[in-house]
């Protein structure tokens, strides 16, 4: 009797599943360098670029995945929140090398109200669908959601301060306000404090109360092969080296692209770059909440957000005292005050019952539409 030998999967099979989709985007990597050398259209190349990063930040979730998987829950977890935002981490590193102050900050809230109202939003529209709800773990979600509503509270004082004490809040399409330096020392400590409580935050999720955000994995989480350690390693740091080439190429366009568009640097920031440099990760969740995995689903929407809150802004404040042409305050524009703080509270809200509905999606959903509208008039 003969044994058949095991098939893998095929490339196109692999390319037309749920998670092979982003690499279907990898031709926009050459496709950009070679606009970019050639001169070619900002707007052409800016769109180039941003589809370019989608397929590298795939590539580096999957290496970061894979290393974890190898690592334990400790060291796994400590890997899945140290590279689950760094593409959207380096992107913003060269915007503050090129001095784009506004549309770094604009990035980080359009990220925080992108995965509370638009990830989340649709993640809970198409897991309900079918179903009468879905249910997840309250206690979890509303832990990452307090961690979330504290962390902003923090990031808005120094604009209160500003507001109170300074020259007012910058206008929506600004790219850099001179500040005093009181308001840069504030921003400077409240980075500080924010580090810290990230810190706090990983002791907590990962060693004291690892359980409760770190579920035992079931056979459905798997997605082929395992990788060995030398391949994910040579996958992250390609896919890095991937990230940091087209950031390069999309924040240089940024300023140009938006001006041809008709659309302000801060719509750009708070909306395209914030969704592109999360995309993949986004489709997880979505792809999760349709399989009735709710947990994982809210935990990378509330989750993702409360790390860009304690860990990526701050570490931006941190790093623009030494990269590019001045510090850069946590001085937030009127319309994202509004938008996080709001977006925070509807997420505390629809996630406080442990259960949710297609209806809510569809509600998180419409708010984030009427937010992506009055940045786009702003």
């Amino acid at each position: 009797m003969s044994v058949e030998p095991t098939q893998r999967p095929s490339l196109g099979r692999f390319l037309a599943s749920s998670g092979g989709w982003p690499y279907l985007l990898v031709p926009f990597i050459p496709l950009a360098i070679a606009l970019d050398v050639a001169g070619a259209a900002p707007v052409v190349i800016f769109f180039a670029s941003a589809l370019g990063v989608i397929p590298t930040a795939a590539l580096m979730g999957r290496a970061t995945e894979e290393l974890a998987a190898r690592s334990g829950p400790g060291i796994g977890g400590l890997l899945n929140v140290t590279f689950g935002n760094a593409p959207e981490l380096i992107i913003a590193l060269f915007a503050l090398e090129a001095g784009l102050h506004e549309v770094v900050k604009a990035s980080i809230i359009g990220s925080v109200i992108g995965n509370v109202l638009l990830v989340l939003g649709a993640s809970m529209f198409v897991g309900g669908l079918g179903r009468e709800r879905q249910r997840f773990s309250r206690t979890s979600a509303a832990a990452q959601s307090a961690m979330l509503l504290l962390a902003v509270v923090a990031m808005m004082m120094p604009a209160i301060f500003e507001l109170v004490e300074g020259q007012g809040l910058p206008l929506p399409g600004a790219e850099r306000v001179a500040y005093d330096s009181t308001v840069e020392q504030l921003s400077l400590a409240v980075a500080v404090v924010l580090i810290f409580s990230y810190g706090a935050g990983l002791l907590f999720s990962l060693r004291t109360h690892r359980d409760l955000f770190n579920p035992p994995a079931t056979g459905d989480d798997e997605h082929g092969e395992p990788w060995s350690v030398r391949r994910s390693v040579g996958a992250l740091a390609l896919a890095g080296v991937a990230v940091g080439g087209m950031s390069e190429i999309l924040v240089g366009s940024i300023s140009e692209a938006a001006e041809s568009i008709g659309l302000t640097e801060f719509f750009v920031g708070a909306i395209v770059v914030a969704i592109v440099g999360n995309a993949a990760e986004h489709w997880v969740a979505v792809l999760v909440a349709r399989k009735d995995k709710m947990d994982l689903a809210v935990n990378i929407a509330i989750g993702s957000s409360a790390q860009i809150a304690l860990f990526v802004a701050p570490a931006l404040v941190l790093a623009s005292f030494v990269l590019g042409p001045g510090p850069m305050p946590l001085v937030f524009n009127g319309f994202e005050l509004g938008g996080v703080f709001l977006a925070v509270l509807i997420a505390i809200h629809v996630t406080n019952e442990g259960e949710s509905t297609w209806f809510e999606g569809v509600q998180l959903l419409a708010v984030y539409a009427v937010l992506a509208l009055a940045f786009a008039f702003a």
